[in-house]
């Protein structure tokens, strides 16, 4: 359910995009300034993105698991093509998550949490002189947790930590250095997490594991 309500908003959002990109093409079918993708050129694009947490959270010291909700973000990304069909790409944004832990007769309140996982992939593009060009990479990230609040405890930690990413999506050339754009990445994250009951601390595994669906619009330079 919570997959669904997510690639509902994402969907709501591909009309908007579409509707943006409809306002960029031009009236001819033979759209003009079109170029394909070369060594040196930087891409800058514009998406929104739904995040979809994969978690499995456990802890020894407590039966149940814990869930982590939903998020739909703005995302910037930049892309570098050091060669016509290789590109690196860093992606910046933020999303917020609603935390919980089903204990199996009743749901402990968590709090909340912000994660801000910068990751630089890289890619093959594999049409990069065609209109329609798809692409795949793979990648690492770091994601820092901050703005913690702990719900119905003392405090909520989450450790910062390294991850590694794959993607794949596509760039469609719409008129001269625009383009639409749809990426998927999943990022596998891990990280502990320590909450202070106020009686003690209980510590947790979390395999949070997101995946990102992304649309928008890109800028070529």
């Amino acid at each position: 359910m919570r997959l669904i309500n997510t690639l509902k908003a994402a969907g709501a959002a591909a009309i908007l995009v579409a509707a943006a990109a409809a306002s960029i093409a031009p009236a001819s079918a033979d759209d003009m300034g079109f170029k394909g993708k070369s060594a040196g050129d930087i891409l800058v694009r514009g998406r929104i993105v739904g995040v979809v947490p994969d978690e499995n959270i456990k802890s020894d010291s407590l039966g149940g698991e814990g869930n982590v909700d939903n998020d739909v973000i703005p995302e910037l990304d930049f892309s570098y093509f050091i060669t016509d069909n290789i590109a690196l790409e860093l992606i910046a944004g933020t999303s917020k998550h609603d935390v919980s832990w089903n204990t199996g007769a009743s749901d402990l309140d968590l709090g909340s949490v912000r994660l801000l996982p910068p990751t630089l992939t890289l890619q093959y593009h594999f049409l990069s002189k065609e209109r329609f060009s798809p692409y795949i990479g793979a990648g690492v990230n770091y994601t820092f947790f901050y703005d913690s609040k702990p719900g119905q405890f003392q405090e909520v930690k989450y450790d910062n930590g390294f991850g590694y990413a794959f993607q794949a999506g596509f760039d469609y050339a719409i008129s001269g250095p625009w383009s639409l754009n749809v990426d998927v990445k999943k990022i596998f994250l891990n990280t502990d997490v320590s909450v202070n009951t106020g009686a003690g601390t209980v510590k947790a595994d979390a395999d949070l594991d997101p995946w990102l669906f992304g649309i928008g619009i890109g800028y070529r330079f």
